[in-house]
């Protein structure tokens, strides 16, 4: 059942303890009063943010019943395999969660907050859509690992929306405590229904602990989504964090990811596919804020049909951040005349003491490539779908949670059927283009075939 539609009523008929009560009333008062970005802010540069009417989308009613676990969702969780705990969120709502053998043993707790530091990493929230989620998440769930505890399974969390003109906030809270290992899954997926998600996950990775996370977006084609991913990073750890970004009509995410912690290593990745009229909007911040840190990003993107594509990233060393190294690299293939991949790196650097690289590509399939497997008698089209196949192995192979990576390739592999080969590109002017080299900041942008 729809209630009204994001005001300070609404925020305060959501269930919870006194003090979430109050943080969302404050929250949703904040929301309401800012004005929607535009395309002029630069974090908004390249979007299609001006398009969003946020009156098609209704709240559901916080006093329905707890949602069941439709079959497609069963389904999908048994791909997943084995796992340590699950979490299965309906249109933003709970509707189970288990934790399972030695996780259970361990003292790992998954379910709602019970106390205001167990909810995210900061008051302050990173956009005007992560404050629209501190106000009307319904079922914020914290995953909380006590200290040197060791998973080998992962931990999932699944959200399906499945309810016409939904406006969802699902959000993830995931601590580590000092010397744990974990992996984490989340999966985002939709039936063809309008709606409308701006999910946050937040992790707070402790001394010396080790988190792989995983995330695999496959939302319907009429879905928008407008998300945000946090993480920081304490003394000596190491987050493994891997995206696939390939459903929605306009799918974005911000990534966060602050080293905080001496030694800190942050590693980021992503694959995506866009086709149709789709946008994928991908947004990172790698921010060095301690010595001796390491990040290191690959995002790597196709597109076809009419589709955009937009990344845009900033490596920000703070001064106290000397010995710090940063890698930034993302690259685009170009499938259909009518795709178009935004691609803009940035650094921003107040340490002399540091090693840092950033590079992008755009461009189409490598016509050299293409004719190499030709000459030994493989068809065009299957040559093709090698060639993009292979151009997201690098990412896919050494995905952050191997148990994710057989639904992300079968889900590449989909796109590769019916794109690839059909509407590719076949562009005169791509030799020239390999051989431009295009100086930034200092670093080489080769605008050619992605690789």
């Amino acid at each position: 059942m729809a209630v009204e539609t994001f005001s300070t009523e609404a925020a305060g008929r959501i269930a919870g303890p006194e003090w979430l009560r109050s943080r969302r009333l404050s929250s949703a008062t904040a929301a309401l009063e800012a004005p929607l970005p535009t395309p002029e802010a630069e974090e908004w540069r390249y979007s299609r943010i001006a398009e969003l009417d946020l009156s098609q989308y209704h709240l559901l009613d916080p006093g329905d019943e707890a949602p069941g676990v439709p079959p497609i969702v069963e389904s999908l969780v048994s791909a997943l395999g084995e796992l340590s705990g699950l979490v299965v969120l309906r249109n933003g709502r709970s509707a189970g969660i288990d934790v399972l053998g030695a996780a259970a043993e361990a003292g790992v707790t998954v379910g709602s907050p019970d106390a205001a530091d167990l909810l995210g990493l900061t008051d302050e929230p990173v956009d005007l859509f992560a404050a629209y989620n501190d106000a009307f998440a319904a079922d914020p769930i914290v995953i909380d690992i006590p200290r040197n505890t060791d998973l080998d399974l992962p931990l999932a969390v699944v959200s399906f929306i499945d309810e016409e003109g939904a406006a969802v906030f699902p959000r993830v809270v995931v601590r580590a405590g000092e010397n744990s290992s974990v992996q984490v899954i989340e999966v985002s997926f939709s039936t063809d229904v309008p709606a409308f998600v701006a999910p946050v996950t937040e992790i707070a990775v402790g001394p010396a602990a080790r988190v792989r996370y995983a995330a695999m977006q496959d939302l319907g084609p009429r879905v928008w989504q407008l998300g945000s991913f946090s993480a920081e990073v304490g003394q000596d750890a190491t987050l493994d964090a891997a995206v696939a970004a390939l459903g929605g009509d306009y799918g974005r995410l911000r990534l966060d990811c602050r080293l905080v912690g001496r030694g800190a290593t942050g590693n980021l990745s992503s694959v995506y596919f866009g086709d149709g009229r789709q946008m994928l909007d991908l947004r990172t911040f790698q921010e060095h804020r301690a010595p001796d840190t390491t990040s290191n990003l690959l995002f790597k993107g196709a597109v076809a049909d009419d589709s955009h594509a937009v990344y845009t990233g900033l490596i920000r060393i703070k001064p106290e951040a000397r010995g710090t190294n940063a890698f930034q690299t993302n690259r685009n293939l170009k499938l259909s005349p009518g795709a178009w991949a935004e691609s803009v790196p940035n650094l921003e650097i107040e340490n002399n003491d540091v090693r840092c690289s950033h590079a992008s590509t755009v461009g189409p399939v490598d016509e050299d490539q293409r004719f190499y497997l030709e000459s030994r008698g493989v068809p065009t089209k299957a040559a093709e779908r090698l060639i993009v196949g292979g151009f997201f192995d690098e990412v896919v192979d050494d995905f952050a949670v191997p148990a994710l990576a057989p639904l992300v390739r079968g889900r590449i592999d989909e796109l590769l059927e019916r794109k690839v080969g059909s509407r590719l590109a076949v562009d005169s002017d791509a030799a020239h283009r390999r051989s431009t080299i295009v100086a930034s900041d200092g670093v080489d942008a080769a605008h050619g075939a992605g690789s």
